[in-house]
């Protein structure tokens, strides 16, 4: 009998290389907010980057081909009064992208087709209903203009940023901090990472606990959990003797869990970045100086460690590009951005080919970035799969539309919505209230304004009058 003594897998020899220095983001001061978020997010079009600013909180917002040095004046996103802790872009629009802070908000912000000329400070639409600062921010995968936010308060609410409404509040769930909150592939289930060591899957419409895991790592540093494309969750952690973890785990069945692995004693977080396509978990540490990477599979160990990319410098935080900002020419599978204190360095991971033909085993359909359904069937019940696309001759950006928010009028209820008529988001019915609503409001403070007027004008002449007899 032939024993196979090392297992077949053509992402046994994928390698990371750090592009060099004139491809890089130089001269960046990168955010030191004591928080265990990414601090970067990126798409095919910009790469973000939560900076360090006096008086309030801001992000930087590149073009990928802004490499080199970034002068100290680039224009940056500054609206938030407090630091910012995490952001994310918009799945379905490349020009959207959402921040939370310090300051209790999330604010939603547009940028230009070109990037920022001027410092942006007006967002699209402010979110306000959380009490403590704001520390996990997603969008949904499927559903146009859903958003999750998690905050320090222990409450996760469901937005949606069409309206600006908060349509789903999830209290009483979590008894601590939030570490980590994620969608599974079609947007159905969330499951977080909680500081009470409990592992959750929630299903979010219905407000209710689908399966929990006390105690899923021991340790008392940072979990983290994110869903997988058979709907499987996979945890990152600390043991009890504070070494750092990795587990998977069948949300059906989460007595026990399906694989456990023990990795080394560093104290960093691990941030865990997922391809659906190829079943690939990337690990990164923060504070580490290196890249792990694991290959899941439906055999025993199920957990399959690969490799490890490492460098000299720690990394401070790291940015994900999607599948669709690849290049499928170089057999390119994954590409990060590190970021170092001052520095913000892509890395590219490859699996080596000799033929130059599109690998369509290492590129399946992926998730494109049109929507499957909107908010308001989303929020009514129905899911919506990621609608797939071919990377096989590139992905060529399409036209973004700009995000429109209409804030709903409370009074405005005597119309059904059978009656209401959309036309690209906005309902005029509404639109004429408000007019209305805003004209009578002006007058009535004209009226008021000239009613102060003519008593000031008596209380004048009575003053006159006055002085007039003391002068006598």
């Amino acid at each position: 009998m032939f024993r196979r003594v090392v297992r077949a897998s053509k992402f046994r020899h994928v390698f990371g290389q750090a592009l060099k220095n004139d491809q890089c983001y130089d001269d960046i001061r990168v955010s030191r907010v004591t928080w265990d978020s990414s601090f970067c997010a990126v798409n095919p079009k910009f790469v973000a980057i939560i900076i360090e600013a006096s008086g309030g909180g801001a992000f930087l917002v590149l073009p990928l081909n802004k490499s080199g040095r970034i002068d100290k004046a680039y224009p940056t996103v500054c609206g938030h009064t407090g630091p910012v802790l995490d952001i994310d872009w918009c799945p379905h629009n490349d020009q959207v992208i959402a921040s939370g802070s310090e300051d209790c908000t999330v604010m939603v912000w547009q940028i230009p087709e070109n990037g920022l000329v001027t410092g942006l400070s007006e967002p699209v639409v402010v979110l306000e209903g959380h009490s403590k600062r704001v520390g996990i921010i997603t969008w949904h995968p499927t559903a146009r203009n859903v958003l999750l936010s998690a905050g320090c308060d222990n409450l996760i609410i469901i937005w949606n940023v069409g309206t600006g409404e908060a349509m789903i509040q999830l209290e009483d769930m979590h008894p601590d901090v939030i570490f980590s909150a994620c969608w599974n592939r079609n947007g159905s289930l969330i499951c977080t990472a909680c500081k009470d060591k409990t592992i959750r899957v929630i299903d979010p419409r219905k407000e209710e606990i689908v399966g929990e895991k006390e105690k899923a790592h021991e340790g008392a540093r940072p979990m983290r959990a994110i869903f997988l494309s058979d709907g499987n969750v996979f945890t990152t952690g600390f043991s009890r003797m504070s070494e750092r973890q990795l587990a998977l785990w069948n949300p059906q069945a989460m007595d026990e869990a399906i694989s456990v692995h023990e990795m080394d004693t560093s104290n960093g977080v691990l941030l865990p970045f997922y391809d659906p396509d190829t079943n690939v978990v990337y690990l990164c540490g923060k504070g580490d100086s290196s890249i792990r990477y694991f290959e899941i599979t439906d055999e025993a160990p199920f957990v399959h460690y690969l490799n490890t990319f490492t460098t000299k410098e720690p990394q401070r935080g790291m940015g994900y590009m999607p599948k669709r900002g690849l290049d499928v020419n170089k057999c390119e599978i994954a590409r990060f951005y590190k970021l170092h204190e001052r520095k913000c360095e892509p890395i590219i991971m490859t699996v080596p080919r000799k033929s130059d033909l599109f690998q369509d085993d290492l590129y399946p359909d992926t998730a494109g970035p049109d929507c499957a359904i909107e908010a308001e069937d989303w929020f009514e019940g129905k899911n919506g799969e990621p609608i797939l696309i071919s990377l096989k001759n590139g992905y060529v950006p399409g036209k973004n539309r700009d995000l429109k928010v209409v804030k709903k009028n409370i009074l405005d209820n005597k119309l059904s919505k059978n009656t209401e008529k959309r036309v690209d988001w906005i309902n005029i019915s509404t639109l004429q209230y408000k007019n209305e609503a805003k004209l009578d409001e002006v007058l009535k403070e004209i009226k008021s304004l000239k009613d102060l007027v003519s008593s000031q004008e008596k209380r004048i002449i009575q003053l006159e009058e006055q002085m007039s007899k003391i002068a006598i």
